[in-house]
């Protein structure tokens, strides 16, 4: 029997617990702002000795990792714990110039936010059960997606050739989390790659999500123009360049993607919106 504990439920957060619930796991999560369902991120320690399983999707902070600052000797004292699973970012592998990366490929991050990143995942597989350190690709789904962006009108086909992503649909994050937290490991560290299996540049989803509307998709803007007023965080996103291999992730949980591409991801997000919206 599994009893899951997740940190955070937040957008990814909530899409596994509500796969997990699906299946018939039991699930508890914390949150720090009161969520309904939830428990309160310092009232965790007592759930912490019950869990066989833990979860934990919050980012560290200069700090570190707030969980383990908070609750590293529970952790380690937890007598039915079998496995923890970390969500982490494909920042960690950090500039490749269009190379790929895959599992075994070691970290080397270049920004502030992949060191963090990296160290989390160190600290985390020094628990003594087995851990899954899930590296993560850009996350989109339903209410997170280029339609959205198209909607609201500030979607933009931003062109810096040779500048290819992967992407990961929330449900398939979700299918991974659970495959491997099914599986009967022994103690010890893996890395697994959540990404698709089409790295691709970013004007080509804002001009297929177009498509889909049935909408002119925005002009082209060169990548000098657009770069002058972008966020902080937008312009470390393109100040790096990978493409991430997650075929030893899927021979490992033994699984397929449901949304291989981003195009069937698109696809799927726009049937829910309409059939949501015809229940309505």
């Amino acid at each position: 029997m599994i009893d899951l504990l997740i940190f955070g439920l937040g957008y990814t957060g909530s899409a596994i617990a509500d796969q997990a619930t699906a299946a018939g796991i039991a699930v508890t999560a914390t949150s720090r702002s009161g969520k309904p369902g939830t428990i309160p991120f310092d009232a965790a320690a007592q759930k912490i000795a019950q869990a066989t399983h833990i979860l934990t999707t919050a980012a560290p902070g200069e700090s570190g990792d707030p969980v383990l600052a908070r609750y590293a000797p529970a952790i380690a004292a937890a007598k039915n714990l079998r496995w923890i699973g970390y969500l982490s970012s494909t920042v960690v592998y950090g500039n490749r110039d269009g190379g790929w990366v895959d599992e075994d490929t070691p970290p080397a991050p270049t920004q502030q936010r992949g060191l963090r990143r990296k160290e989390a995942e160190d600290s985390w597989a020094m628990c003594p059960v087995a851990v899954d350190i899930f590296r993560l690709a850009g996350i989109y789904g339903p209410g997170r997606s280029a339609f959205d962006d198209l909607r609201a009108g500030t979607a933009r086909r931003t062109i810096k050739p040779g500048h290819q992503f992967g992407r990961i649909h929330r449900d398939d994050i979700a299918l991974a989390v659970l495959a491997a937290m099914r599986q009967d490991r022994p103690p010890g560290r893996r890395n697994l790659n959540l990404s698709d299996d089409e790295p691709s540049e970013s004007a080509a989803v804002v001009t297929e999500a177009a498509r889909l509307l049935g909408i002119d998709p925005p002009p082209d803007i060169a990548f000098a123009d657009a770069l002058r007023t972008m966020s902080p965080m937008a312009k470390s996103f393109w100040a790096e360049n990978r493409k991430v291999a997650c075929a030893k992730t899927k021979a490992a949980l033994n699984l397929s993607w449901r949304y291989p591409t981003y195009r069937e991801g698109l696809r799927a997000i726009l049937l829910q919106e309409r059939a949501d919206g015809a229940g309505q």
